[in-house]
């Protein structure tokens, strides 16, 4: 007789604990979906969409143990060490305070039916899942914040980084600068040294200066050889004079060669005209000299 109803008594415990089971994941399904969607939306916002496969592919260098101790004592390993601490110490408030006057009512279950038992288990850890998924969320929150503004910082580079990293890739500044100022020094010198060959050198009187040749065995138009502004064209008009090479005062045709025409280069269409009568009259006067 004892055997049968102690038989009797575990089935309607096995039945209770099934319908127990099943109750429980059914108030907590709905929980727990919204707090598996909250985790991929944070997930998803992260990493801004961004999904491969090379994150889960096998890495014998993170079965490094010192790479683990590294980062075990690394500042990054504490920060994320004391916001586990934080997290378990919320976690542990949301429990005591969720429990509360409970507590002391929990000596009256053994009063209790199994499904009134069931019942305030149930209540107590839907307030509790409740509470933690709500505070998680805003927890989760400043987390992604940390995280996004920890990754931005160490995407961006110091001043002095930046300096060095410009230094190994184009070079050190001043030595650039350096290296340009020799270039230009040396193609000035050159210039001044083909001054001597112009046939003529047209000039506005001291602002601008441009030393015309022309070979019309090998080139189609005049070439402008030499040209400079201010002191530079003042030297350009004194090589020519030492040179006896002649010099003819033309304002807008000075200004226009030297702001149009690059050097080494054959003078445009549009200044064929004004060159042409320029170096008529120069050559004249060479054949006036002459005889």
């Amino acid at each position: 007789m004892t055997s049968s109803i102690d038989r009797v008594g575990m089935q309607e415990i096995r039945i209770y604990f099934m319908q127990g089971c099943v109750f429980f994941v059914l108030s907590a399904l709905p929980l727990l979906l919204i707090c598996g969607l909250v985790v991929i939306i944070c997930t998803v916002a992260q990493t801004r969409g961004l999904f491969t496969m090379k994150a889960a592919a096998p890495k014998f260098s993170r079965m490094n143990p010192l790479q683990g101790i590294k980062k075990m004592f690394s500042l990054r390993g504490v920060v994320e060490l004391l916001k586990s601490i934080v997290k378990i110490i919320i976690l542990g408030y949301i429990i005591y305070s969720s429990l509360g006057e409970r507590f002391f009512f929990m000596p009256r279950l053994m009063d209790m039916s199994f499904e009134q038992v069931l019942a305030f288990t149930g209540s107590i850890i839907l307030d509790i899942a409740k509470t933690a998924a709500i505070v998680m969320v805003f927890v989760a929150g400043f987390d992604y914040l940390y995280q996004w503004w920890d990754f931005e910082k160490n995407l961006r580079m110091s001043k002095q980084e930046l300096k060095e990293e410009f230094k190994q890739t184009e070079g050190d500044p001043q030595v650039k600068g350096k290296i340009k100022e020799r270039q230009q020094q040396q193609a000035r010198q050159r210039m001044m040294q083909n001054v001597p060959n112009a046939d003529v050198v047209i000039r506005n009187p001291t602002h601008y200066a441009v030393a015309i040749q022309y070979n019309p065995h090998q080139n189609h138009a005049p070439v402008v050889i030499a040209k400079g502004m201010d002191s530079l064209a003042l030297r350009i008009v004194k090589v020519a004079e030492e040179h006896d090479i002649i010099t003819m005062e033309n304002k807008p045709l000075a200004r226009g060669l030297y702001e149009t025409v690059d050097l080494d280069r054959e003078i445009p269409e549009q200044f064929y005209q004004p060159v042409a009568e320029v170096l008529a009259f120069v050559y004249n006067l060479k054949k006036k000299d002459l005889k």
